[in-house]
């Protein structure tokens, strides 16, 4: 069975103060998806528990993933026991999936170690995915020659318009959609608003918004296969 690395944000603040953390149907519709295919190990920077954004908890609340995910043992268990980046050995896993919120646009994307993780995979040619906000997290990360993951590809993940429409510019660091055209992707979204969108370029695997979730949990488990 393959072995697939959620990873989820340590932050839980956002620059402007407010609450966040990792965004609860980003996690739980792509856990649901690869869960009976696939083993699954959760991570985050500082390790067991990482912080979950309240304000998800409360938008999804009749969301039956979500619901079962927040209540589910077995995902109670990861994240009790889940792992610091630092103490990942990237061979243990097919590929590594980086959950979104905006607590990922804070810590990991100037993290040393995350970087240095994705590189890891990415120079094995295993899967990196990320959904939403997730793809913050792969900004840092260059391949062996030095270059940003995104040069030449085509990437999706949070668009301007919905970061503005959730009214939390002010709250990161960057706005995502520009951060990726500047490293060199080709930006690409949905025709509408919260639209769902999955790109696949090579072993890069990125979803533009919760919508999407689902969708990057099937895109990794096509690819896994």
């Amino acid at each position: 069975m393959p072995s697939v690395l959620f990873v989820f944000t340590s932050a839980d603040k956002t620059l402007s103060g407010g609450q966040t953390g990792w965004y609860l149907p980003e996690a739980a519709h792509p856990y649901y998806v690869l869960s009976p295919h696939a083993t699954i190990d959760f991570a985050a920077p500082k390790g067991p528990n990482p912080p979950v954004d309240e304000g998800s908890v409360k938008a999804f609340a009749s969301d039956p993933d979500s619901v079962k995910f927040q209540k589910d043992e077995t995902a109670k268990s990861k994240f009790a026991g889940a792992k610091k980046l630092s103490d990942v050995d990237f061979k243990d896993y097919d590929a590594i999936f980086y959950v979104g919120g905006h607590g990922p646009v804070i810590d990991l994307p100037t993290d040393p170690i995350n970087a240095r993780l994705i590189q890891q995979f990415w120079d094995s040619g295993k899967i990196v995915a990320a959904v939403c906000h997730g793809p913050a997290a792969l900004t840092g990360a260059v391949d062996a020659a030095g270059r940003s993951i995104f040069t030449g590809r085509t990437v999706t993940g949070f668009s301007n318009e919905e970061e503005e429409q959730a009214g939390k510019v002010k709250d990161v660091p960057f706005l995502l959609e520009d951060k990726i055209v500047q490293l060199g992707g080709k930006y690409v979204k949905a025709d509408e608003v919260w639209g769902e969108k999955v790109v696949v370029d090579g072993h890069l695997i990125t979803g533009q918004n919760p919508a999407s979730a689902a969708g990057v949990g099937k895109a990794i488990l096509k690819a896994l296969k």
